[in-house]
Parts: structure tokens; C-alpha cells; sequence
């Protein structure tokens, strides 16, 4: 069975959110449905907005095809995921901090305190991104459908509040698997510890890791409040996210199915901006509510202990300062 003219997909015994096993998922094809697995949990910003594409992009699909999403690591973390869209058995991923080790351009959204807020965001996306950034991924084998958030990242630990970066020495800091975020923390002083994110919530609780960095959303949804006494607003990285496919699949779909995938997930990116923002405060007020001791962190301490970083950046990629250059000229 050929990808032209239609998807290639393998769910024969799975329904929403429950799959009976991965190797039907491995051995059953159907032309019209659309795998879409990720690995954020069920509840986060990243699963509520793959949820909202899902249920546009089926409205507009009709009979056409069926995009089924599987949140939760149900099918594999990150990496396991992209590899699988290269093998076919998975259509739609969606990566974030992962990205740089398949194209390092997309280490630009690892510079802490690139990104303001999300206006800036925009103007970077437009002027920067596109242009510069996803084509990378394209001569990786990668289709960037659109820029989805993650969000503004803060610290969470058992230790102490984090108001300056000596506050973060000797602290095992559970990091993605990025250099880059390896790098910046270990700049801070930290002791970044590289991890899946569905292997943190036991890693804090068994004391393997004392704190980790994740957009609010992430950390009430993966419940990280009921192991981390101290929520440090520090916002030091904007993560994107990326709903992402294999060139090939992409080039061999039904074009009509293909332009409804990618204007749906450019609409979504937007949904997903406004879902953020509120969020923020929403949730915010839950976790003070829930018991959190919160502070804000000293933002010129930390922006002065980044500059090493950006200099890692200009000097490692290709075009590097350039790039720096180009976003940061966004800023108002």
C-alpha cells in the first residue's frame, strides 16, 4: 500500500484515548485515519490544543480522513514519536525542546528571555521562524505544520525559592533532553538533569530530582504541585510547540487533506496563545491556593548570567548571531 493520493495509518483495534495494543497499532492500515500521538499529558495546554485541532480538523475533513489523537506518551516520548513518523506508523507529532537535535535552529526558543510575551512571539514567528527556522526542518525530513504554544517556563524545587542564579546551585534540575538547556542551567549553577517528562513526577517524588522547569500548564497538569513545595516565576524560556510530519507523508497526502491539516493548525496556533494567557493566571491561582509558596524571580540577575549562552549560540550555528539578531530587533 502506496501513500499517494492518501494517508497510510495503522490503528485497527484502538479507540480515543485507549489502545488495546502497539502492534495493531504496527500491522493495521486504513486509507482515511491520521494517527496524531503526542507525549504531553492529558489536560496540558499542548494536549488541549492538539484536542482542538483534532475536533476542527475532523469537521472539515468529513469523509475525507480521521485525525485520532493519542496524548499522554500513549505511543512513545518525543524521540520514539519522531522516529516514527519517518517509519509511517505515526502522521502527526508534536515536539518542543526536543527539536534542536533534529535541527539546530530551533535552539533559538532555548535563549532564556528571548521572548517578552506573546506579541513578540507573533513578530518573531513571521519575520524569523518561517523564513529561517522551519525550512531546517524541512532538509531533516520534517514538516512544520504551524508554531503552537508550550509556553513560559518557570522552576519548581523542593529546596528553596529561586530569586537569583546562586539560589540554583547544587540543585538537580530535571531538564528535556536539550544541550541547551543543559548548558543554561549549568551556567546558573544547577545540576541539570536531563529526563522524560512522564518519568518526572516520580523522580521528584523519590527525591532522584529536586526541582524541574515547565510552563504552568504542564506542572498542574502532570500534578508536579503535589511534589514541589517552591514555584519560581522566572518565564527564563517561551517554548513553542510544533505539530510536525514527515516530508513524505505530507507531499503524498490529498492535497485538499493536506491544506485543511495546515490551516487548521495555523488557526489553532492563535487558540492556543489565547488558551495560554489565560491559563497563566488561572492557574497560577491554584497552585497558591493549593499550597505552593511562590516568588518572582530577580529577571536582570538571571538575564546578565545568560549572556554566555547567546554567545554559545552566535558561535555554534550556522548564522547564529544573525538569527539572535533578527529576533531580538522584534522587541517594541
Amino acid at each position: 500500500m502506496t501513500h499517494t493520493g492518501r494517508i497510510r495509518k495503522f490503528v485497527a483495534a484502538v479507540t480515543f484515548g485507549s489502545i488495546t495494543s502497539i502492534s495493531a497499532l504496527a500491522t493495521a492500515n486504513a486509507a482515511d485515519e491520521i494517527v496524531f500521538a503526542i507525549s504531553a499529558e492529558h489536560g496540558s495546554l499542548q494536549a488541549n490544543t492538539a484536542a482542538e485541532f483534532t475536533r476542527l480538523a475532523n469537521e472539515r475533513l468529513g469523509d475525507k480522513a480521521t485525525v485520532k489523537l493519542f496524548d499522554s506518551a500513549q505511543l512513545g516520548k518525543d524521540k520514539e514519536l519522531m522516529q516514527r513518523l519517518k517509519l509511517g506508523t505515526v502522521q502527526i507529532t508534536l515536539p518542543s525542546s526536543t527539536m534542536p537535535t533534529i535541527a539546530d535552529k530551533f535552539a533559538l526558543f532555548d535563549l532564556p528571555f528571548l521572548v517578552k510575551d506573546r506579541d513578540q512571539l507573533a513578530k518573531i514567528e513571521e519575520s524569523v521562524f518561517w523564513p529561517t527556522v522551519a525550512p531546517q526542518a524541512e532538509e531533516a525530513g520534517y514538516k512544520i505544520l504551524a508554531l503552537w504554544e508550550n509556553g513560559f517556563r518557570q522552576i519548581t524545587n523542593n529546596a528553596r525559592p529561586i530569586n537569583v542564579p546562586a539560589d540554583l546551585d547544587g540543585i538537580k534540575l530535571r531538564t528535556p533532553q536539550s544541550e541547551w538547556r543543559v548548558a543554561m542551567f549549568s551556567n546558573y549553577g544547577a545540576n541539570p538533569t536531563p529526563m522524560a517528562f512522564s518519568e518526572v513526577f516520580v523522580g521528584l517524588q523519590t527525591g532522584v530530582i529536586d526541582g524541574q522547569e515547565n510552563p504552568l500548564t504542564n506542572i498542574e497538569a502532570a500534578k508536579l504541585n503535589e511534589v514541589q513545595k517552591y514555584l519560581t516565576l522566572s518565564g527564563h524560556i517561551y517554548s513553542p510547540s510544533y505539530p510536525t510530519m514527515s516530508v513524505t507523508v505530507y507531499n503524498d497526502l490529498d492535497p485538499e487533506v493536506r491544506d485543511i491539516l495546515v490551516n487548521t493548525a495555523r488557526e489553532v496556533a492563535l487558540w492556543s496563545r489565547d488558551a495560554g494567557a489565560k491559563a497563566d493566571k488561572a492557574l497560577l491561582d491554584e497552585l497558591t491556593a493549593g499550597g505552593m509558596e511562590v516568588n518572582t524571580a530577580d529577571r536582570a540577575a538571571f538575564v546578565e548570567a545568560s549572556k554566555p549562552i547567546y554567545d554559545k549560540f552566535a558561535s555554534e550555528i550556522d548564522g547564529g548571531k544573525a538569527l539572535v539578531d533578527a529576533a531580538l530587533a522584534t522587541a517594541d
